[in-house]
This record gives structure tokens, C-alpha cells and sequence, in this order.
């Protein structure tokens, strides 16, 4: 997926399904991890993928909790 694909498809989530989607990646994050420190890692990529998958998705909440409090 693209970028511009990986936001419009976060911005339609709610926090809820967002702040779940985080617990599963930082799960992967984790095996990811893991896999590495054994030397059995094939995509390396995937982690700084992910990592910024994380950092995107808690900048969407971080937009929807100050839109909510600047509408109220």
C-alpha cells in the first residue's frame, strides 16, 4: 500500500479500531524483534515500516482528540 492509501484508510478508522490496530503492530513489532535478535529476520524493512505505521496512526488520534475538544 501507499502512503496517501495507508492515511485515507487510518483517517476512516475510529480511535477505538485505531488504538487496536496499534496493539496488534506493536505486537508484529515485537516478533519482529525478536525474529532479529535470532538472526532469522528476512525483511528488516518491515520494522521501520511499521514503526512509522505506529507514529502515523497516533498523529491521526492525536488530530481527532484536538478537533474534538476545538468543536466543543
Amino acid at each position: 500500500m501507499k502512503k496517501t492509501e495507508v492515511n485515507k484508510s487510518i483517517r476512516k478508522m475510529s480511535v477505538e479500531e485505531i488504538n487496536a490496530k496499534i496493539a496488534e503492530l506493536k505486537e508484529e513489532l515485537f516478533n519482529l524483534k525478536f525474529q532479529a535478535a535470532l538472526g532469522n529476520l528476512e525483511n528488516p524493512a518491515r520494522m521501520n515500516e511499521i514503526k512509522k505505521n505506529i507514529a502515523r496512526m497516533k498523529t491521526v488520534i492525536t488530530e481527532k482528540e484536538t478537533a474534538s475538544k476545538a468543536s466543543n
